[in-house]
């Protein structure tokens, strides 16, 4: 989430702006740098740090900015940088987790155009791209769409119609995926790798999706937040081995949990008795029992020894600092 200002895309990696049906430079200058400074005390600090830095895309004339939520959530101050060089402090409006993405409203004209929202659904694997980042030409580069597929983090997260790109951008996160028109189709949340042919490892972008955002921007506009029941949380973190087998990698401190005394190594066999073999099969379980606060009955393996314990869930918002707004 670092980033410096000595860096560029080669040249040959570069958007062409004479073969694209936009005005590139407009679509560009939509870009804004963003950092934001975290208390030490934040309970996302320790893993996303006190001091995080990406950019963001101008998604309406008042300012309102697009980013990705890892970004902001917890803030206590955030500024903005346009392709002139002014600064601009900026509140934080909403992080949603279902989603991912964040929202901050500068609190002085940034002075830029605004990107208009495309539609993500419309999108196709091979479709050329440009993974804009705050910069201009040189800090943005031409891609495609690879795959558009679902996509389950770690983290407890995951969204479907994730949309993957290559070449990767190496200041991935909140970069504006635009379209053939220089519409807004996705915000950079992720650099994975990816099996090119010949085994060859490759870096690729993850963005979320544009669609996901329009069926809730007026609640986190009007409330800061989605209206209607929160998903619940237990505060760990899994991926998916080689052998099928959710496992436990690590655990969010003083999360459900943690109090219940899970450890990273654990197998997850099952939620409520239903079989778990994937990421995106634990969380649909976990998902499907009901809202924050519901017992999450687990079937664990742990060192050869199968047992069954239940989980009280929480809403993760209860565990994180409130934005900062001025």
């Amino acid at each position: 989430m670092q980033s410096s200002d000595d860096w560029r895309i080669p040249p040959e990696f570069q958007p062409d702006p004479d073969a694209l049906g936009y005005d590139l430079d407009r679509a560009l200058s939509c870009m804004v740098s963003l950092r934001a400074m975290i208390p030490e005390d934040a309970y996302t600090a320790d893993v996303l740090g006190t001091e995080r830095a990406g950019q963001g895309a101008v998604i309406s004339a008042d300012g309102l900015v697009l980013t990705i939520g890892y970004l902001i959530v917890e803030a206590e101050e955030v500024w903005l940088t346009t392709n002139d060089g002014r600064a601009v402090q900026a509140d934080v409006v909403a992080y949603d987790h279902a989603s991912g993405f964040g929202l901050v409203k500068a609190m002085q004209p940034l002075g830029t155009p605004a990107l208009a929202l495309g539609s993500s659904t419309r999108a196709e694997v091979g479709d050329s791209v440009v993974v804009a980042g705050a910069g201009g030409r040189e800090r943005s580069l031409q891609g495609r769409i690879v795959a558009q597929q679902e996509f389950a983090g770690y983290w407890e997260y995951m969204i479907d119609d994730a949309l993957f790109t290559l070449p990767a951008h190496p200041n991935w996160g909140g970069t504006a995926l635009l379209g053939s028109g220089g519409e807004l189709l996705g915000i950079g949340s992720l650099q994975l790798q990816y099996r090119a042919p010949g085994d060859r490892i490759l870096p690729l972008n993850m963005s979320v999706p544009i669609d996901l955002l329009k069926p809730i921007l007026d609640d986190l506009l009007t409330k800061g937040k989605v209206e209607g029941p929160t998903r619940p949380w237990l505060g760990l973190y899994a991926t998916q081995d080689e052998q099928d087998r959710v496992v436990l990698v690590g655990l969010a401190g003083d999360g459900p949990a943690q109090r219940a005394e899970l450890r990273a190594g654990d197998v997850v066999r099952a939620v409520a008795g239903e079989p778990v073999g994937t990421l995106a099969d634990f969380y649909r379980a976990l998902w499907a029992l009901g809202p924050a606060g519901v017992d999450v009955p687990m079937t664990l393996e742990r060192e050869g020894d199968v047992f069954d314990l239940r989980v009280g869930s929480a809403d993760r918002e209860r565990f994180l600092k409130q934005g900062r707004r001025h």
